[in-house]
């Protein structure tokens, strides 16, 4: 019995960081776009890599609106690159409807977005974490 309890024991510790979500999982609140829109973001893990959809979407005065896009993917295959950077994603703008090859800055409450496309960038500002 102690055996199995300490094969147990080890396999938690051993399991531990492997568990414990990505400091940027959550929700976060994009800048305006070139609409004078914004939306709330979910981040999660999707397999090995972090991925955010669309939840909510808000005109500039904060009134919730109804869109198409609200469920579609925003941001996929983003990958840890530790020190809070992330990169190797892609970014979808519904404002220009482009997708970026992307990277990420995770600085507190606080994630800028940047990204290029055939040479031609956009820094997507920065996102603040919804409380």
């Amino acid at each position: 019995m102690t055996r199995i309890f300490r094969i147990a024991a080890l396999g938690l510790l051993l399991a531990g960081p492997a568990l414990a979500a990505d400091p940027v999982e959550g929700t976060w609140q994009t800048g305006l776009d070139d609409n004078g829109n914004f939306g709330h973001i979910r981040i999660a893990p999707c397999g090995e890599r972090l991925c955010g959809t669309l939840v909510r979407a808000y005109d500039g005065t904060g009134r919730q609106i109804d869109t198409g896009n609200v469920g579609k993917p925003i941001v996929w295959d983003m990958q840890p690159q530790g020190s809070g950077r992330y990169g190797n994603g892609k970014v979808w703008t519904p404002d220009r409807d482009k997708t970026y090859n992307s990277k990420m800055l995770l600085e507190g409450d606080f994630l800028s977005i940047s990204g290029c496309v055939m040479g031609i960038c956009r820094n997507g500002g920065k996102w603040k974490r919804v409380r």
